[in-house]
């Protein structure tokens, strides 16, 4: 990490538990994600979870020969799940650093204490291409929750000096909102509470208090929708202190749930690693008892802080989605085009930055309770945020976004890659969301805020089309201009928005009864 130091070697017997992923069985006739693209809501035809298991499971010969590899390095097997395609292999870090190949040293980072490892991560020949990566050698915090807080009350109006704007913002006073109020300025679906729908919620820490959660709804006049927390990789739900992501917990959670309430939702709670974020997604994905329809993930960070092999696993488990029709929605993040590197470079925000997730903007609502005035790229500047956005440095342009007219990345070179976002939603904490957080009433705002957002309007659609939307990307770039609001204001640092896909708010911002119209259109 940035400025880290080495403080010395990882105690020889220290206890590491590791992820390793496997292939597909190789007999495996593989449907590709990209053809359930092309096809209206109508024609798509998702695989069951036990059909995604039985065709893109592991094979049990590659389960045995990694048991075996464990076995020679004095490794114990805790878990082995063909579905999930992984096994978790534990014992003393000398044992884990030989049978890998790498040294591990521990590192101390303004983020504090951190193990990571030194040299590539090495297998014997005889699990060549059934491994295909190994996680959680390296501890690190791999993602930032995307959220901004303000207090709820005297909340100060914050600049937008320093966007890229066509023309000049309105001087406003700051206004906040509770989520349906946001939800009805964004025509979502009113007769639709998302009953029958599961909305999965990734959280890489904080927790969720029940009497916080109990009081907002009941102050907003809502039922409140039932909750379930899951476990995973030994994380739980552990509230803190205000602030802390404890914030991004009970956002994700309120937006989510006053706006879909008759949803379930479940928290996958994991570790803050590269290897606790996959498998949360993967436990998301292939979680057969509460059967999420949509997942929504604000944790993130930019593309250069993540390995090749995180991010190729994580857009497989994205594209494993598509497949049983779940719809995955990613916060695009909060510090601009730069994305808090520090380089002068713009970077994209994974895994927002995956073709094969819904990326979230940012805007700065100006509205009423009743009607909105104004909608600009979020950017409050350097100090308040802005909306993530830019070019892939990893992803290659998909098909969906060949004809968005995606500029070329603003950095050297001028690669085309992946455009983020897709869509965009109201993310200023100057026009943000009233919440309950640590039994504190607080505004926040951030991308953290229209991934939940638009989970819930994901919800609704499924609710109303009785069928779930899935991989949503192809038919939201293949609606009809009215189906957004584009935004021609504002900018994010290297770009601007304007007519059109842009990197600041990518189509616009949806307009939830026309989108459904839209899509009922191809049912």
């Amino acid at each position: 990490m940035p400025g880290a130091q080495v403080i010395g070697d990882v105690h020889p017997d220290e206890r590491i538990e590791v992820t390793v992923r496997v292939r597909p069985r190789p007999s495996a006739t593989i449907p590709a994600a990209p053809a359930v693209s092309s096809q209206s809501i109508g024609e798509r035809r998702y695989l069951t979870r036990d059909e995604l298991r039985t065709t893109l499971g592991a094979d049990p010969a590659d389960i045995a020969a990694v048991r075996s590899f464990a076995a020679e390095h004095g490794l114990e097997v805790i878990e082995a799940d063909r579905a999930q395609r992984k096994l978790v292999l534990a014992g003393p870090a000398q044992n884990v650093s030989a049978a890998f190949g790498v040294t591990l040293q521990r590192y101390q980072s303004a983020q504090g204490t951190y193990r990571g490892r030194t040299g590539p991560v090495t297998i014997p020949t005889e699990l060549d291409a059934i491994v295909e990566g190994v996680f959680g050698l390296d501890d690190r915090p791999q993602a930032k929750p995307h959220f901004r807080s303000l207090p709820i009350e005297g909340k100060p109006a914050v600049s937008l000096a320093g966007s890229l704007q066509p023309r000049a913002a309105p001087a406003v006073a700051a206004t906040s909102f509770t989520p349906p109020q946001v939800a009805r300025l964004y025509d979502f679906v009113p007769a639709a509470t998302g009953s029958g729908q599961c909305i999965a919620i990734i959280e890489l820490g904080g927790g969720l208090r029940r009497g916080d959660l109990k009081a907002y709804f009941a102050q907003l006049g809502i039922s409140a929708p039932k909750i379930v927390a899951v476990s995973v990789d030994g994380a739980k739900s552990r509230p803190t202190t205000p602030n802390s992501a404890d914030g991004e917990v009970m956002l994700d959670i309120e937006v989510a749930g006053s706006v879909a309430p008759g949803a379930r939702i479940a928290v996958y709670f994991a570790p803050n690693t590269d290897r606790g974020f996959l498998d949360a997604v993967t436990a998301a994905v292939q979680d057969n008892v509460n059967k999420p329809s949509v997942i929504s993930i604000s944790w993130g960070g930019a593309e250069q802080h993540w390995t090749a092999q995180a991010m190729q696993a994580m857009d497989q488990a994205f594209q494993e989605a598509a497949l049983v029709g779940v719809t995955v929605l990613c916060a695009s993040g909060d510090n601009g085009s730069d994305d808090a590197v520090g380089d002068g470079l713009a970077h994209a925000d994974f895994p927002a930055s995956s073709p094969h997730v819904v990326a979230c903007g940012g805007t700065h609502l100006i509205a009423s309770t009743a009607s909105i005035s104004d909608e600009l790229a979020w950017n409050d500047g350097a100090q308040g945020g802005s909306t993530g956005g830019g070019i892939s440095d990893y992803f290659d342009l998909p098909a969906y976004q060949a004809s968005a007219a995606v500029p070329r990345s603003a950095n050297p070179g001028g690669r085309v890659g992946r455009g983020v976002p897709d869509v965009a939603g109201d993310a200023s904490p100057v026009s943000g969301y009233e919440v309950r957080v640590d039994g504190q009433q607080m505004v926040i705002g951030g991308t953290s805020a229209v991934a939940p957002l638009l989970a819930a309007l994901v919800a609704q659609l499924n609710q109303q089309l009785n069928k779930p939307v899935g991989f949503l990307n192809p038919l939201l770039y293949g609606a009809p201009s009215s189906v957004f609001r584009d935004i021609t204001a504002g900018g994010n640092g290297a770009y601007g928005a304007g007519l059109g896909w842009d990197a600041c708010t990518g189509l616009g911002r949806p307009d939830g009864a026309a989108l459904l119209a839209a899509l009922k259109a191809t049912h």
